[in-house]
C-alpha cells in the first residue's frame, strides 16, 4: 500500500547539520575577510569580535532547535499519563514534517486503536452484564478478602432481599441463610442442597468456580434452581415407574399363565414329572416378581426411625465386612442416636454404588466427623463421576443410569436421611470420582 504522506522535506540530522554549516560559514567568512584586510594584532581583536556575536547566536539557535523536541516530549509524556489512567481521548498536533511529526502521527494512531477497543470492549461489557443481570441463576463474586464483588439480580433477591450485595462479606450473608445453603458453600465443592422458600421445598445445583481477576483470586458461585426441572423430572420418573412395573410384571404373569395351563394339561395325562419342574419354575417367577415388588415396597413404606445409642465402631465394622472402605478421620467414642438398621440399610446403598462406579476397592473411602450440628459421613471414590445431568436427578425414586439398576438405592438413603433430620448431597470430587455426604443431626 504507498504511503500517502508527501515526502519528508528535511530530517532532524538535515536541519542539525545545516545549522552547524551555516553557523561555521557565519564564523570563518568574516574571519576571512578580515584576514586579508588587517594585519595580524587587529585579525585577532576581529576574531574575538566575531565570537563574542557568534556565541549567543548558537545558543539562540541550539535553544530553536531544542524547543520543538522538548515541548513534544513533554505533550507525549502528558499523553502517555492519560492512557495510563484510562483517557484514550487525547491527541497530539505537530506541523513538524520530520520524525517528530512520523511520533505525532504514531500516537494519535495509537489513541485512535485503543479508543475503538475500548468502546467496542465497553458494548460486550454492556451485553454480558445485561445478560448476567436477567439469568434466572444466581451469580456472587467474592475477592480473596470474602467481599462481595459483584451479584446478580438474582443474587440479591436469593440473599438480600433485593438489595445490592457489593461490599458485604459473603460469610455474613451467609449467616442469615438456613443451613443447607451454608454447608453447602463451607463444603467447597459443586452440591445439591434443598431449602424452605414461601413453604414450599427448592432443590438448588451449587457451582463454584476459581480464577484470577486482574492478577487476583476470586471465587464465583452460581446457585441454579431446579425445582421446575426436578418437577418435569417427577412426572416422567413416574411414568418410567409405570413402564417398569408393567415390563416387570408382565415378563413374570405372561410366563406364569402359559405355565399354569401346560401344568393343567400335564396334570390331566398325569406326567408328573414335567408337572414338578413347571410348578418349579411358577415358584421360581413368583418368587422373583415378590421381591421385585418389596423392593418398592420398603421404599414407598419407610417406617419412621426409632432412634437409639448407637456406637459408631460396631457398626462401621458390620459395613466394612460387607464392602469394605478406608477408615479416614479419628476415631469418635460418643455414640449415634439414630436408627442403626435404617442407617446401615443407606450407608450399605451408598457403600454398593462406590464399589459398582468402577473404582478400586482400595480407593473408597468413609470420611466421619462431627461438623456444627451433625455427624457428617461421607463416601468417596474414585471411579468417574457424574454428569451434571445425571447429579441433578441421581437422588430422584427411580432414576438410575444402570442396565438392570432399580433407582431405589440413592433414593432410600436420601429418604433414610431426611427421616432422621439430615440429608444427602452428592458432588463429584477434584480429580474425578464422586463423594456421596450424608448429614444426620447430633
Amino acid at each position: 500500500m504507498p504511503d500517502p504522506r508527501p515526502p519528508r522535506r528535511l530530517s532532524l540530522e538535515g536541519k542539525l547539520a545545516l545549522t552547524l554549516v551555516l553557523a561555521m560559514l557565519a564564523g570563518a567568512l568574516p574571519a576571512f575577510l578580515l584576514g586579508r584586510a588587517l594585519d595580524a594584532q587587529t585579525l585577532a581583536l576581529g576574531v574575538a569580535g566575531a565570537l563574542l556575536v557568534l556565541l549567543p547566536l548558537a545558543l539562540w539557535s541550539a535553544r530553536a532547535l531544542v524547543r520543538p523536541v522538548r515541548d513534544l516530549l513533554r505533550a507525549v509524556t502528558g499523553a502517555l499519563a492519560s492512557f495510563r489512567d484510562g483517557d484514550f481521548s487525547v491527541s497530539i498536533h505537530s506541523p513538524a514534517d520530520d520524525e517528530l511529526g512520523d511520533l505525532v502521527d504514531a500516537h494519535n494512531a495509537l489513541g485512535t486503536v485503543l479508543r475503538d477497543e475500548r468502546q467496542h470492549l465497553v458494548q460486550r461489557e454492556l451485553l454480558l452484564d445485561t445478560v448476567v443481570q436477567n439469568t434466572p441463576t444466581s451469580l456472587v463474586l467474592t475477592d480473596p478478602a470474602d467481599h462481595v464483588v459483584y451479584g446478580n439480580l438474582a443474587a440479591r433477591q436469593q440473599f438480600n432481599g433485593g438489595r445490592k450485595l457489593e461490599g458485604l462479606t459473603f460469610g455474613s450473608v451467609l449467616a442469615d441463610c438456613d443451613a443447607p445453603v451454608r454447608e453447602a458453600v463451607l463444603a467447597g465443592q459443586d452440591a445439591i442442597f434443598t431449602v424452605p422458600i414461601d413453604g414450599q421445598e427448592e432443590s438448588f445445583h451449587l457451582a463454584m468456580r476459581h480464577f484470577n481477576l486482574r492478577a487476583r483470586p476470586h471465587r464465583l458461585y452460581l446457585f441454579r434452581r431446579l425445582t421446575r426441572e426436578l418437577g418435569r423430572q417427577e412426572v416422567q420418573t413416574w411414568k418410567k415407574v409405570i413402564r417398569v412395573i408393567s415390563h416387570e410384571l408382565n415378563n413374570s404373569l405372561a410366563p406364569i399363565s402359559s405355565l399354569a395351563h401346560s401344568g393343567r394339561e400335564l396334570a390331566k395325562v398325569g406326567d408328573l414329572d414335567r408337572l414338578d419342574r413347571v410348578f418349579g419354575t411358577i415358584e421360581e417367577r413368583a418368587r422373583h416378581l415378590h421381591a421385585f415388588l418389596l423392593g418398592y415396597a420398603t421404599f414407598a413404606k419407610l417406617p419412621m426411625p426409632r432412634l437409639q445409642a448407637t456406637p459408631w465402631q460396631p457398626l462401621l465394622d458390620a459395613l466394612q465386612a460387607q464392602y469394605p472402605f478406608v477408615r479416614v478421620g479419628t476415631t469418635i467414642d460418643q455414640p449415634a442416636q439414630v436408627d442403626p438398621a435404617q442407617l446401615t440399610q443407606a450407608l450399605t446403598n451408598l457403600l454398593k454404588n462406590a464399589h459398582e462406579s468402577g473404582s478400586p476397592a482400595e480407593a473408597v473411602e468413609l470420611d466421619l466427623r462431627t461438623e456444627a450440628a451433625y455427624w457428617r459421613l461421607e463416601i468417596r471414590d474414585r471411579g468417574p463421576g457424574m454428569p451434571p445431568s445425571v447429579l441433578t436427578q441421581a437422588l430422584l425414586p427411580f432414576y438410575s443410569t444402570k442396565r438392570s439398576g432399580t433407582g431405589l438405592g440413592l433414593a432410600l438413603a436420601r429418604e433414610i436421611a431426611e427421616a432422621h433430620g439430615g440429608r444427602l448431597a452428592l458432588s463429584n470430587r477434584e480429580g474425578g470420582g464422586l463423594a456421596a455426604t450424608l448429614y444426620i443431626p447430633r
